[in-house]
């Protein structure tokens, strides 16, 4: 990387990702420090459970090198950071800044789609959305669905590996079919906000998620949140009271979301307060000064260190 001399510092997002070690080593040849965001991917669940080896493998000869030679590792949770010193490694300071959630957009009077106008016609929805994938363990969310008296669930969001087909079978199974909406697919703009509007409660039932920016974006519009203690944002959830956290078990989130859909007055409340925490502490501006300072620290340090004799 020849333009590498030319810049105070790098920042490098994801690992197991060739331009994230070739970032790193250019970092390293031109004698300028690093930060890397590993964006949730050295969770070692998530390692078990998909490509271990691989992954295994490429963490000991080539990430592991790079992680300890950062000048910081960037975290968006504390539940994320809380994962790293269990690789027993050697690393440089880890510093947590969230992401920044957007406000939502002015979209009134904007067309829908007819599958999103569809599936918010049919009555209180629990709504999940982001990418459909193992991972998310919507499977859970569903198999919650029978222990629900009322309540319908929506899940929309690209697909990923065929589990939107996996999932509909799974509502098959359970009998609850007609109680399950998946839309498989991205959703944005005025679809999106359709979905956020129509829905009585947020969930994310994710074995693991590294922050969980829908989640914060649904706070940001009132809504109480569902979440399992695995959803980095979890523990704010918890704190200021949001929404409910809940053990990642079908009969546990099947007691939070009749609790939240039956007492309209809490859920409300939790809505209110988590919208709240959101504009005070997550907009981007907030995040972008604690990433600057980071990148000043990181800088500041790197030339006292060349100064010395």
């Amino acid at each position: 990387m020849a333009e590498g001399p030319a810049f105070d510092l790098f920042h490098l997002h994801a690992i197991y990702l060739w331009p994230t070690w070739i970032g790193a080593r250019a970092a390293r040849a031109c004698g300028k420090p690093y930060i890397v965001s590993p964006r949730g991917m050295l969770v070692p669940e998530l390692i078990r459970r998909k490509s271990r080896w691989t992954k295994t493998a490429w963490i000991s000869l080539i990430d592991r090198r790079n992680l300890e030679g950062a000048a910081a590792i960037h975290t968006t949770s504390d539940i994320e950071a809380s994962h790293l010193p269990g690789f027993g490694w050697h690393l440089p300071p880890v510093e947590t800044i969230p992401h920044g959630v957007d406000d939502p957009p002015d979209l009134a009077g904007a067309p829908l789609s007819a599958d999103v106008a569809a599936a918010i016609a049919g009555g209180e929805i629990v709504l999940a959305l982001g990418r459909i994938s193992w991972e998310k363990g919507l499977d859970r969310l569903i198999a919650a669905l029978p222990d629900m008296p009322s309540g319908r669930v929506v899940i929309a969001g690209g697909d990923a590996d065929g589990q939107a087909a996996y999932l509909a079978g799974e509502a098959r199974r359970l009998g609850v079919s007609a109680r399950v909406t998946i839309l498989a697919r991205h959703v944005d703009g005025a679809d999106k906000e359709a979905l956020f509007g129509a829905a009585r409660v947020f969930a994310m039932t994710s074995l693991s998620e590294n922050f969980g920016l829908a989640a914060f974006e649904a706070m940001r519009r009132g809504l109480p949140v569902l979440t399992t203690p695995d959803v980095g944002m979890s523990e704010i959830v918890r704190a200021i009271k949001a929404g409910v956290v809940v053990d990642p078990v079908p009969s546990e989130i099947a007691r939070g979301l009749n609790h939240l859909l039956s007492d309209a007055a809490a859920s409300r409340a939790m809505g209110a307060s988590g919208q709240a925490h959101v504009i005070a502490k997550y907009s981007w501006s907030a995040a972008a000064r604690r990433m600057e300072d980071l990148y000043g620290r990181v800088i500041a340090n790197a030339a006292a260190a060349k100064a010395r004799p």
